[in-house]
């Protein structure tokens, strides 16, 4: 499959108001693409399309505001992204939400919240999509997945669970569209510097104690900044690269799960604890 090719193209990008979304957007305006920006951010998202129509006036902006939470208007937006987008070479699934909280500290109304953004949204979005993209062999599906859909670490039921079954869909989606020309790249960023942790809802058994713990550690994680990890996915996508591992927080699990699929976790589990004072004399 030749390379892909951004200019002239048009690109849908969900969560596009903020973190890798808005860096993928940018960095596509810069390599020509035209482009649909999707997210529920309205101020935000009018920011991003604002600046790329200043700096690149001969693209087309189209922007939709869309709670992808909501399947009704989520399936709306897929009719709509069909009727008046038909010249869309890329697909970028880039939305998510974050859950934090053991299964039994979340409601399943909770859990179901992350399915529909994470999950759900993918698939309702790439299945109305998926005719459009065949009509221009060359284009090119990117789902973002996570380390969490390498690895499950615990106290991450929903979010693990949703980034695994995106990582499933988009290998499967690839194996069928090969032969119609059409890319499919799935995402794992490790640690990226996003609007997640401010967005990201904490189950409702869970305690303010807990809460403030999993956020500090959550927090630590987020190093590399969305330019980075953007530009990596395009590259991805220019070069239809099936799978991208992004930063040594994503690298690293992906080997330690290859050798320890069942006992990883110990591992994990151990070296992130917090460490133990010393006893006194």
């Amino acid at each position: 499959m030749r390379d892909y090719a951004f200019a002239g193209g048009t690109a849908v990008v969900t969560g596009a108001a903020s973190g890798i979304g808005e860096a993928l957007a940018l960095d596509l305006a810069r390599r020509g693409s035209h482009l649909v920006l999707v997210d529920r951010d309205a101020e935000r998202l009018d920011g991003v399309a604002g600046r790329i129509r200043a700096d690149h006036p001969s693209l087309r902006v189209a922007t939709h505001v869309v709670d992808l939470s909501d399947d009704d208007a989520t399936a709306a937006l897929a009719g709509t992204l069909v009727a008046e987008h038909p010249e869309t070479t890329l697909l970028v699934n880039n939305a998510g939400v974050a859950l934090g909280g053991r299964f039994d500290q979340v409601t399943l109304e909770e859990f179901d919240w992350v399915m529909a953004i994470n999950f759900r949204a993918v698939v309702r979005l790439t299945h109305a999509m998926v005719p459009v993209l065949k009509k221009h062999r060359g284009a090119h599906v990117v789902n973002v997945s996570s380390v969490f859909g390498i690895f499950a670490p615990a106290g991450q039921a929903a979010y693990s669970a949703s980034k695994f079954a995106v990582r499933g869909f988009s290998e499967s989606l690839r194996h069928e569209l090969a032969e119609d020309g059409v890319g499919v790249t799935v995402v794992h960023p490790g640690g990226i510097r996003t609007r997640i942790a401010e967005s990201a809802r904490t189950g409702s058994g869970v305690s303010p104690e807990e809460y403030e713990v999993g956020r500090k550690q959550f927090a630590k994680l987020l190093r590399m900044p969305p330019e980075q990890a953007a530009a990596q996915i395009v590259t991805a996508i220019e070069k239809r690269r099936p799978r991208l591992l992004i930063g040594w927080s994503a690298t690293v699990p992906d080997v330690l799960v290859r050798l320890l699929p069942g006992s990883y976790w110990k591992l994990i589990a151990r070296r992130a604890a917090p460490a133990k004072p010393p006893a006194s004399a």
